[in-house]
């Protein structure tokens, strides 16, 4: 029998058929990638449920919330959420904004990636919440979106990550009702996950919805992320605009996946991945520990498609750190405002996690290789908030003591406007090829990729099908889910 599509096999319509009572018992529909997309698509009664729902409830109609549109303050849909970092901050001509992830249930936008991975399985009958867990893998936000999503249909999540992560996300999972796995190390230890999930295999009531291998979270980001930062760029745009860059760390390389789709209405535009200079793996072939949270490494993931990616730029994570301190605490605020940032723009600088900081940081540098000017727009991704870090915070304070001006000042010299053009590198097409031809140790040799596949991905019809052909498969399957649940 042939498959549905490239990432879906055969429908158990018996699964199915019980999976759609479950949804139908406890009010869950499923949103369709164009309704993530543009809510306005949702039906009214859509709307009506999220009356009273408070964002990171967990309740089936935050599903209808997976989306960069949510407004957070009267509970329905906007415009795309984003901040621009003004240039008393970055120190360029060029503008940087970056889309708000805060705002998406989980307050990260990874829960959009999850529910991505799971959609597929879940619509075809693959996944059985009756009898499977779920597990997700992760060094942070994805495997806390996994866990809502999870949470929402009434199985079992298991999620795993490294020990050295921030204590929020660990109490936070063990809240919602999830198994909690630590494995080894930090953000770069991520063969040690995949260890993991191999041994979780063994027993087939595990099903692994790895964000590194799962086509559905670049599918996501293509099909949602994208167009998003399309929309917020007409927001912003002057005469003059032009889209230059879209800047994103690599970490499972979904998100930088919306360059993909960006690069189809903006054919100038350059797309730069984003890592920490303590692992440079794309920029060196290296390796290493570091803080930027949210950024496993130190492999390519099988979902990048490294052809399109034009540059790369390595992170200091001290910077990022200094950063963190330099946006939230008082001193540092005070400085900033002085400085000439708008005192509303200072305000909303806990919207930005570490891993925010670094993109920030890559769009400095990115701008400053490139030359650009007033008339250049860089977009990047804020993933997350502080808020997912106030721990870091205190120890840094335990360690370093309290942030004084002297800090502060310190901080906007050595970290902000010395940032420059090193440890940034442009891609000929043999670097992309290189990068490309990392993959087979991790994916082909260590992970049951097959050599045939590792080729076919140099194709770049390879990822133009991918990205705008399969959603078309899971648009269509979710309505007929939906169809049968019944609830309209």
């Amino acid at each position: 029998m042939s498959r549905i599509s490239r990432t879906i096999g055969t429908i158990d319509r018996e699964v199915r058929h019980r999976t759609a009572k479950r949804c139908r018992e406890r009010g869950i529909v499923v949103p369709t990638f164009k309704q993530m997309r543009d809510p306005r698509l949702l039906p009214a009664s859509a709307s009506a449920k999220l009356k009273g729902v408070g964002l990171w409830d967990v309740n089936p109609a935050n599903l209808f919330r997976i989306t960069w549109k949510n407004d957070h303050e009267t509970g329905l849909f906007g415009g795309t959420n984003y901040l621009e970092i003004p240039r008393e901050i970055t120190g360029i001509k060029a503008r940087v904004v970056g889309l708000v992830g805060k705002y998406f249930p989980t307050g990260a936008h990874k829960v959009g990636a999850a529910f991505a991975c799971l959609v597929p399985r879940l619509v075809s009958g693959e996944f059985d919440p009756e009898k499977h867990k779920a597990v997700w893998p992760s060094t942070g936000n994805y495997c806390r979106g996994g866990a809502f999503d999870s949470a929402v249909l009434g199985c079992t999540a298991v999620a795993i990550l490294p020990e050295n992560m921030s204590q929020e996300r660990f109490t936070w999972l063990r809240q919602i009702g999830s198994e909690v796995i630590a494995t080894p190390g930090c953000e770069s230890n991520v063969k040690e996950i995949y260890d993991k999930c191999w041994e979780l295999k063994k027993d087939p009531v595990h099903v692994v919805f790895n964000q590194f291998d799962e086509m559905g979270n670049p599918i996501w980001h293509y099909n949602v992320t994208g167009p998003a930062v399309e929309e917020a760029f007409q927001a912003v745009r002057g005469p003059k605009a032009r889209l230059s860059a879209w800047v994103s760390a690599t970490g499972s390389a979904g998100t930088i996946a919306a360059g993909d789709y960006l690069k189809t209405r903006f054919p100038g535009l350059k797309t730069v991945a984003t890592e920490a200079l303590q692992c440079p793996t794309l920029l060196k072939n290296g390796f290493g520990d570091h803080r930027i949270e949210g950024i496993g490494d130190k492999h390519v993931p099988w979902v990048h498609n490294v052809r399109n990616t034009d540059a790369v730029a390595a992170i200091d994570d001290e910077d990022c750190m200094r950063l963190l301190r330099l946006f939230n605490e008082p001193a540092g605020r005070e400085l900033l405002v002085a400085a000439g940032a708008p005192a509303d723009t200072v305000g909303k600088l806990d919207l930005l996690g570490i891993s925010c900081i670094c993109n920030i940081l890559a769009s400095i540098k990115a701008a400053k290789y490139w030359e650009l000017d007033e008339n250049d727009v860089v977009f990047t991704v804020f993933t997350d908030s502080a808020e997912m870090y106030l721990s870091r915070l205190a120890e840094l304070t335990a360690e370093r003591g309290a942030f004084t001006a002297i800090d502060a000042a310190r901080t906007l010299t050595g970290s902000l406007e010395r940032q420059a053009t090193d440890n940034f590198k442009e891609l000929t097409y043999q670097d992309r090829k290189a990068i490309h031809n990392l993959k087979y140790y991790t994916w082909v040799e260590q992970q049951g990729k097959t050599y045939e596949e590792i080729q076919a991905q140099w194709n770049p019809e390879y990822w133009r099908e991918l990205f705008e052909e399969e959603v078309v498969h899971f648009d269509r399957l979710i309505e007929e889910f939906n169809a049968e649940v019944g609830l309209g």
